[in-house]
């Protein structure tokens, strides 16, 4: 499999390799979304919570006597029956993050590479070193038909691109270490810069 990398001034670059077992797959739409599901709920914070009866402040003393009243028999009015009680059955505090097999998460990232591939929406970058003006940067993406990307850098990103990108809007960097399903599905295009390609290709081969 061949692409052609290319500069952030849209000039064509050398000719790359692509990996068929991690760029060239079938993708798996179920796999992704199992995956996404994962990483989503890990994020959920799970800690919803009501108070109980035994939260509840409030006397312990039968509020009448047993017999007689011709009443319900009740007891605590710290019980859901009554105003100010506690929640019988209510939600609480736990956690939403369950276990997902090693295979199936690598699985889902090939998946998610391959589906930017095969779309035409993968991007192969020389570097990504420029002037760390924002409108200039801006003027490149443009040339490279690009308005809402994912960038995957290598181990060291160019301090001038940061600062250069951080004005730009539905633009996202993301270190090569922490690439994920989620990240790459939210975004219309995946931008990997050329070191980050054989870094990824290694941990996922």
């Amino acid at each position: 499999m061949k692409i052609k990398s290319l500069s952030l001034e849209n000039r064509p670059g050398k000719d790359l390799t692509l990996n068929e077992k991690i760029f060239g797959l079938l993708p798996r739409e179920d796999i992704i979304a199992r995956v996404v599901r994962w990483q989503l709920s890990k994020r959920r914070l799970g800690n919803h919570s009501v108070k109980t009866r035994s939260d509840i402040k409030m006397t312990t003393a039968k509020m009448y006597k047993q017999k007689g009243t011709g009443k319900a028999r009740h007891g605590s009015g710290a019980v859901s029956q009554f105003r100010g009680g506690g929640m019988a059955h209510g939600p609480v505090v736990h956690s939403h993050s369950h276990r997902l097999n090693k295979k199936v998460r690598k699985l889902g990232i090939k998946s998610a590479l391959s589906d930017k591939f095969k779309l035409g929406k993968l991007v192969i970058l020389d570097s990504l070193k420029c002037d760390g003006k924002t409108s200039s940067l801006k003027k490149n993406f443009d040339k490279l038909g690009v308005d809402n990307a994912l960038i995957i850098s290598g181990e060291k990103i160019d301090e001038n691109f940061i600062k250069a990108s951080s004005n730009i809007k539905n633009l996202d960097i993301l270190s090569y270490q922490g690439i994920n399903v989620y990240d790459i599905i939210k975004k219309d295009n995946l931008i990997i810069v050329d070191d980050a390609l054989k870094l990824i290709e290694e941990r996922l081969s």
